[in-house]
């Protein structure tokens, strides 16, 4: 007998850096995660596929944009954003006609008063914006580790102890928050580091996504005016909230 979820009901879900076509996306875990609340605002934030190889897609990446395409349907009522990622910026134009919905560098609206940006975050990345190729090797270099490393305890603790790594976290969440108070709102979520983060400047709340090819994986909910960053162990249905 197939397990019955407990459904919760919020207004906006977000996840990034799923990384379609890599061997470490974790989409089927995504889509049971997913299939375990009900939602008004879907924000994917960037990312969603490793590159434009369209042959490396597996079976459960196939389902997961199968799915996307189902709750983008007018019947369901529920708003799908694509904001464009580094690594499927040049796909926006095929995922719009593939899965029937818009996609955005960024995207700004509002609920229950509070305004609301997500952007993908590779903005905020100088050296990425300027060393394109060497960036793209390290994606690859760190990918494989994964892969190799079968329960991520090596690449956690890469990740944990690098201080390039570190630093880009908190430039990246600096830059984004300064540019979000700039132009008015009042909290911004970004992807791309893949690290989740909740951290205050000032009048901003700044909030990082995480990503869907490590374990845990982490994504974003937010109902009314709280906003929680959830972690989805080995098995999707092992999700805590911080």
């Amino acid at each position: 007998m197939e397990e019955k979820l407990d459904i919760r009901y919020v207004d906006t879900v977000i996840v990034s850096d799923i990384h379609l076509g890599s061997e470490v996306s974790r989409a089927k875990a995504l889509v049971r995660t997913l299939e375990g609340y009900r939602f008004k605002r879907l924000i994917l934030l960037g990312d969603v596929f490793d590159d434009m190889n369209f042959h490396r897609l597996r079976k459960q990446h196939w389902a997961f944009l199968s799915y996307i395409r189902k709750l983008s349907s007018e019947k369901r009522g529920i708003e799908i954003v694509w904001i464009v990622g580094n690594h499927d910026t040049l796909l926006a134009e095929v995922t719009s006609h593939l899965l029937g919905i818009n996609v955005f560098e960024e995207y700004i609206w509002e609920h229950e008063g509070v305004r609301y940006l997500a952007i993908h975050g590779h903005q905020f990345d100088s050296f990425l914006v300027k060393n394109k190729v060497l960036g793209d090797i390290a994606s690859w270099i760190y990918l494989v580790i994964q892969k190799l490393d079968r329960k991520q305890r090596l690449s956690r603790l890469i990740k944990r102890m690098s201080k390039s790594w570190l630093r880009l976290s908190e430039k990246v969440s600096k830059l984004a928050a300064e540019y979000a108070r700039k132009n008015g709102i009042h909290a911004v979520f970004c992807g791309h580091t893949h690290q989740a983060m909740r951290k205050e400047f000032g009048s901003v709340m700044y909030y990082n996504t995480g990503c869907w090819t490590d374990i845990p994986s982490t994504f974003i909910v937010i109902d009314r005016k709280e906003v929680k960053i959830i972690e989805v162990g080995e098995v999707s249905s092992e999700a805590t909230e911080n």
